[in-house]
């Protein structure tokens, strides 16, 4: 009963290494996520918006890598790059996606609420963060997701 107790507490205690996934593959998903919020800002189609939370719940339940943004990056554009990628921990990436999905999930309630103003700032908000990882490398979601981690070992 003894071995039993301390094996269990063993696995327990032991934290299991983070998922680790090319760096690219999320900066191309923002490129494509940057691309529908766009056309559903512009349309103020709320099926679009709920197309991307979809996406979104995919990455936010079983991670970026998941998604089918991810399936492009992986089958289409990894195969033609001449070298390896920088590699990251999912964890950040994952709370982005979770992050965008608050917001699409807003902007789909305002639509369907008939509150046009909630729908076009949660989008663009959306819309910012996905531009500022497409275009210049910045996760906002992951910056949220550190200083979280951070302010929670303090």
């Amino acid at each position: 009963m003894v071995q039993d107790t301390n094996a269990l507490s063993q696995k327990l205690n032991t934290q299991q290494a983070p998922t680790i996934i090319d760096a690219r593959g999320p900066r191309f998903g923002a490129v494509i996520t940057s691309i529908v919020l766009a056309t559903a800002l512009a349309t103020n189609n709320v099926w679009v918006i709920v197309a991307q939370a979809v996406v979104f719940a995919i990455g936010a339940i079983k991670g970026p890598q998941f998604t089918p943004y991810a399936f492009i990056f992986k089958n289409l554009v990894k195969p033609r790059l001449k070298k390896a990628g920088a590699t990251e921990d999912v964890r950040p990436p994952q709370f982005a996606q979770t992050v965008g999905l608050l917001f699409a999930l807003t902007a789909a309630a305002g639509s369907f609420a008939g509150l046009d103003a909630v729908f076009t700032i949660a989008v663009a908000f959306a819309l910012a963060a996905a531009f500022l990882n497409a275009a210049f490398n910045f996760c906002l979601g992951c910056e949220i997701y550190l200083l979280l981690l951070r302010a929670r070992s303090k």
